[in-house]
């Protein structure tokens, strides 16, 4: 292999933050470190600028942030519409709702993620954050204490490496690492799994959300860039086991058909090669949100049914919320933290399963939906009391120590004294 084509490696050995994951979750927590002035490194498996499932919708409280961190505009220029009304579509009755718009909330926006994750990451690289896409943590390593220290980074064409930061941050999804190699704890699981087909077709510029519910089946359609919209198809998992599985194309457009006949010949102008992509589903969960030297944030540490569209802003409210800990680095800074997100985690949990349930009838859909908007507007209220974090009262980063840890002096990875605390679950060598 050429020497300019091998991938490139950290620029330190050591780092205040190493966040594991560069999506939204873990971009924005970098984002935010960096222009706290904490020397960071994330690392994503994924090509920089690449797409990923989702459903794109970003609610008033992520849409706020974006706002405040100054990252509304970009997004805006960049092609993603602005969306001034949600409909929701109860069987055959429509109910319309303007936005409540402001200076910082001037409507909904729902981008692709090849946009959203791009602007997130080069606003984070502009505030001094460095990143490596392309690579992967194959482990974390601790101290003999059980601290994490730092992590195993991995890449074709270089020998495995450690790099060793004050905080491991795992924003690395469902199937998180950081959460299985710090054995942190599920506390609270959800009761309901959802499957959600996704496919892309042209729609008119103008459109708003629009959402779609029928007995045990329900839809959605949002636009986002380039002039399409994600239009989606949702079951419970049970029935996608059933009926999904001989072929996605089919199944989902029976669903959008039963849903709402417009709905589905709008899903019709896709082009015939148009790529579908499913999401079987899984039970929401919320794990434990910090440990000795590690922190979950994203879906690593909370997950719920995308059928209420609010991944993004919880990812992006617990970034914040991360980053203001970290930044204080004191022990109540970290418990406050855990109590807002645990908080607002439980009732958009239950809001959420709600819904994804499908034991609803169309009679009390409505009020489920009352419950998780009253939910999203307390939290839009506490994100507008907040400022924008910032460093410790000196003035300057502070260094993060888990409050069983505190006097526990940081070890060299390549020390004696440092071990590698889980080379028996995930087989590296120390």
């Amino acid at each position: 292999m050429p020497i300019n084509s091998l991938p490139p490696v950290p620029k330190r050995p050591h780092y205040d933050a190493i966040i594991v994951g560069a999506r939204c979750a873990g971009a924005s927590t970098a984002l935010l470190l960096a222009r706290g002035g904490l020397k960071v490194l994330a690392i994503d498996r994924r090509p920089y600028g690449s797409d990923t499932l989702s459903t794109h919708a970003l609610m008033r409280p992520a849409v706020l942030q974006l706002s405040r961190w100054g990252l509304l505009e970009p997004l805006l220029k960049d092609g993603t519409p602005l969306v001034e009304a949600t409909t929701f579509h109860y069987g055959d009755e429509e109910i319309t709702i303007p936005l409540n718009t402001g200076p910082d909330l001037p409507g909904l926006i729902a981008p692709r993620r090849a946009v959203l994750d791009r602007i997130l990451v080069d606003a984070a690289r502009k505030a001094g954050a460095e990143f490596l896409h392309d690579m992967a943590v194959g482990d974390l390593f601790a101290d003999t204490c059980g601290r994490v220290r730092g992590v195993e980074i991995r890449g074709a064409g270089r020998a495995a490496s450690r790099v060793s930061a004050d905080i491991v941050i795992g924003a690395d999804g469902i199937g998180s690492l950081v959460a299985k190699c710090c054995d942190a704890q599920v506390l609270r699981s959800g009761s309901v799994s959802a499957a959600h087909v996704y496919g892309y077709a042209p729609v008119e510029p103008g459109a708003g959300y629009h959402w779609y519910f029928r007995d045990g089946i329900a839809g959605g359609l949002i636009p986002t860039n380039d002039g399409l919209a994600c239009i989606v198809a949702s079951v419970p998992t049970r029935l996608f086991d059933q009926r999904f599985r001989l072929g996605h194309g089919r199944a989902r457009m029976e669903v959008l058909e039963a849903l709402s006949p417009a709905l589905a010949e709008q899903a019709s102008r896709a082009p015939t090669d148009a790529r579908l992509q499913a999401f079987r589903g899984v039970p929401g969960y919320i794990r434990q949100a910090h440990g000795p030297g590690w922190a979950l944030v994203g879906d690593a540490g909370f997950f719920r049914d995308p059928i209420t569209s609010h991944g993004i802003s919880d990812a992006l409210r617990d970034a914040e919320g991360l980053a203001r800990a970290i930044l204080d680095g004191s022990e109540a800074a970290f418990e406050i933290w855990r109590q807002e997100r645990d908080l607002f985690a439980n009732q958009i949990l239950d809001t959420t399963d709600a819904v994804a349930g499908f034991d609803w009838t169309l009679a009390d859909l409505g009020e489920r939906h009352r419950r998780f908007s009253a939910v999203m507007k307390a939290e839009v209220l506490a994100l507008a009391g907040q400022s924008t974090p910032v460093c410790g009262a000196a003035g300057r980063p502070t260094t993060y120590r888990a409050p069983a840890n505190q006097d526990e002096p940081r070890a060299n990875p390549g020390a004696p004294g440092a071990s590698n605390l889980y080379r028996n679950r995930t087989g590296a060598r120390p």
